[in-house]
C-alpha cells in the first residue's frame, strides 16, 4: 500500500510541478530564482517542524558534511532553474536533465574506479546520443529576439549551464553514497538540511528576487474560490509549484525506504518520459520526428542502465517456473 501511494505521489506530484513551472515560465521567463528560493523556504520550514523538532533533534550525520553536499546542491538547483532565462525548451530540459543517472555512472568510474557491463558502457552511449540529437533541434526552434550569434551564444550558455548541473548533482550522488555506507541513510534529515542550509545563499540574488516579487504582484488578479478573495495569477502558479514540488519530493523518499533502488530509478524515469509527453501534448511545445528519436534513445537507454530487461525476464521465467511445478 505504502509502495502505490508512493508512485502516485511522485507521478501526480511531478507532472503537476512540470505543468506549473511551464505556465510561469511562459508568463514570466525568468523565474527561476523566486522559484527555487520559494521551493527551498517550503521545504525547508517542514523540515524544521516535523523532522528537527524545531531544532531539537540532533543530526545523524555531522553538519559540515550537509554544508559541502548543500553547496553542491544548492548550485545544482539554482543552475537549473537559471538555465531556463538562456532560450532553453522545456522539453529540453527536462530530456537533458533525464541524462543524471549515465553522469552518476561516468564519474563512478572516474572517482570510485567503478567498472561496468558492457550493456551499461552502450547506456552511455545511447543516452549521449538522445540528448545530442534533442539538443541540436531544439536550439534551431527556439524563437529569439537576439541578433543569430548572440542567439546562438545564449543557447550555448544554457546547454553548457545543464550540462555542469548535470555533472555536479551526479558528484553530489556519489558524495550521498559515501555518507550514507559511513552513518547510514537519513534521508530526510539530508532533504532538510540541503534545504535549509542554502537559504542564506539566496541573499546573493535577494534583488532578483525582490524585483520578481513586485512583478509577480503586479499580475493579472483571478478569483480563489477555496479562500473566498483573488491573488495575483503568478502567486497562484508559484504556490502549486512549490507544493507539487514538496509532494514529488515526498513520494520519492518514501519510494527510497519502500522499494529497491532499481525500481525507485525505473518509476523516477518513467514520470520524467510521462511529464515530456505532458507538457508536448498540454502547451503544444514543438516536436519533430527527431525530437521523438532523441527521446526514446534516451529513455532506452536509461532502461537498458536500470537492467529493466533482465529484471523482466527473470521475473517471467520465475512465473514459467511456478506453473510449471503447479502442473507437475
Amino acid at each position: 500500500m505504502g509502495t502505490v501511494f508512493a508512485i502516485v505521489l511522485v507521478f501526480v506530484g511531478c507532472c503537476s510541478n512540470v505543468v506549473s513551472l511551464e505556465l510561469l515560465v511562459r508568463e514570466f521567463p525568468g523565474c527561476g530564482n523566486i522559484v527555487t528560493f520559494a521551493q527551498f523556504l517550503f521545504i525547508a520550514l517542514e523540515g524544521f517542524i516535523f523532522e528537527t523538532k524545531f531544532g531539537r533533534k540532533k543530526p545523524a550525520i555531522p553538519v559540515s558534511n550537509y554544508v559541502i553536499m548543500v553547496t553542491m546542491f544548492f548550485t545544482v538547483s539554482v543552475i537549473n532553474n537559471y538555465a531556463l532565462n538562456f532560450n532553453i525548451a522545456m522539453p529540453l530540459h527536462m530530456i537533458f536533465r533525464s541524462g543524471s543517472l549515465i553522469a552518476n555512472m561516468i564519474l563512478g568510474i572516474i572517482i570510485l574506479k567503478k567498472r561496468y557491463s558492457a550493456s551499461k558502457y552502450l547506456s552511455i552511449a545511447l543516452v549521449s546520443a538522445g540528448i545530442f540529437i534533442c539538443t541540436i533541434m531544439s536550439a534551431k526552434q527556439v524563437v529569439s529576439p537576439l541578433p543569430n550569434m548572440l542567439h546562438f551564444l545564449h543557447c550555448v550558455t544554457g546547454i553548457a549551464m545543464l550540462t555542469f548541473a548535470l555533472l555536479m548533482s551526479a558528484r553530489m550522488g556519489i558524495f550521498q553514497e559515501t555518507l550514507y555506507k559511513q552513518y547510514g541513510k537519513h534521508s530526510k534529515e539530508a532533504l532538510f538540511y540541503n534545504h535549509c542550509l542554502p537559504l542564506p545563499g539566496f541573499l546573493l540574488l535577494a534583488s532578483d528576487i525582490y524585483n520578481h516579487c513586485i512583478h509577480f504582484s503586479q499580475s493579472t488578479p483571478v478569483f480563489v474560490p477555496v479562500v473566498g478573495f483573488s491573488a495575483p495569477i503568478l502567486w497562484i502558479y508559484l504556490l502549486i509549484n512549490v507544493i507539487t514540488q514538496y509532494v514529488c519530493i515526498r513520494g520519492v523518499f518514501i519510494l527510497t525506504t519502500e522499494c529497491a533502488s532499481l525500481t525507485v530509478t525505473l518509476v523516477v524515469t518513467l514520470r520524467k518520459f510521462l511529464s515530456l509527453i505532458f507538457s508536448i501534448i498540454y502547451f503544444h511545445n514543438p516536436f519533430t520526428a527527431w525530437h521523438w528519436v532523441g527521446t526514446a534513445v534516451v529513455f532506452l537507454g536509461t532502461l537498458l542502465y536500470t537492467e529493466v530487461w533482465s529484471s523482466v525476464q527473470a521475473a517471467l521465467r520465475g512465473a514459467d517456473a511456478k506453473q510449471q511445478k503447479k502442473a507437475e
